[in-house]
Order: C-alpha cells, then sequence, then structure tokens
C-alpha cells in the first residue's frame, strides 16, 4: 500500500522560510523520481519541483533560486526547502513519485492530504 504523509507547513511572513518534509511507504523509494506539487484555492495543481533517482532536481520557473528540492533515500523521504517566500507560494503543497517522461515526472495516482503553506503578514 503506497503512502504518501506530507508535514511542515505553516504561517510564513513574506520573506520568510518553511522545510517541507514527505514520508513515503509501500515504494522502492530509490528507485523513483520524487516531486512536489501545490494547489492553490481556484487553481489547479501545479508542478514545483522534481528530483530523479540520481539527485539530478528540475524547478519550476516561479520558485527557481527560492526553493530546494532534496531526498534522502535512506529515510524514503523527500524534503522541499522554502526561501524568500511569497504570498503568492500560499497553497497545500503535495509529493509525488513517478518515472521520468521526456525528462520531467509523471506523477503516480496516489496523492498524500497535502500540507497547507500561509505566506501573509
Amino acid at each position: 500500500q503506497v503512502r504518501l504523509v506530507e508535514s511542515g507547513g505553516g504561517l510564513v511572513q513574506p520573506g520568510g522560510s518553511l522545510r517541507l518534509s514527505c514520508a513515503v511507504s509501500g515504494i522502492i523509494f530509490r528507485n523513483y523520481a520524487m516531486g512536489w506539487y501545490r494547489q492553490a484555492p481556484g487553481k489547479q495543481r501545479e508542478f514545483v519541483a522534481q528530483v530523479t533517482s540520481l539527485s539530478m532536481t528540475t524547478y519550476a520557473d516561479s520558485v527557481k533560486g527560492r526553493f530546494t528540492i532534496s531526498r534522502d533515500n535512506a529515510k524514503n523521504a523527500v524534503y522541499l526547502q522554502m526561501s524568500t517566500l511569497k504570498p503568492e507560494d500560499t497553497a497545500v503543497y503535495y509529493c509525488n513519485y513517478g518515472t521520468l517522461v521526456g525528462g520531467l515526472l509523471r506523477s503516480s495516482k496516489y496523492w498524500g492530504q497535502g500540507t497547507q503553506v500561509t505566506v501573509s503578514s
């Protein structure tokens, strides 16, 4: 049974930082690419960042230079370090796993509950 559990969200002021974590079980973690996605109110879920099984990373233009994705294969976990946060980063953040198609992560059908990030003064 695949399980994805996100944590680490919260309320932060603009310019602040947060570190999100995602604990994964039910898959051979080291074999898969991992990704972070987010969904803001009234908007579709969007890609944020991905890390391949070889730890190569790709970011959405909107977060490039501010967010860093990483993984720990020993802990079956993926992280998202978010810095210089902006109000437009407010969303529910989700992690997922999958394989690469054309260099981009094709996510699985499994989603966790997500973790809420709110950037506001």
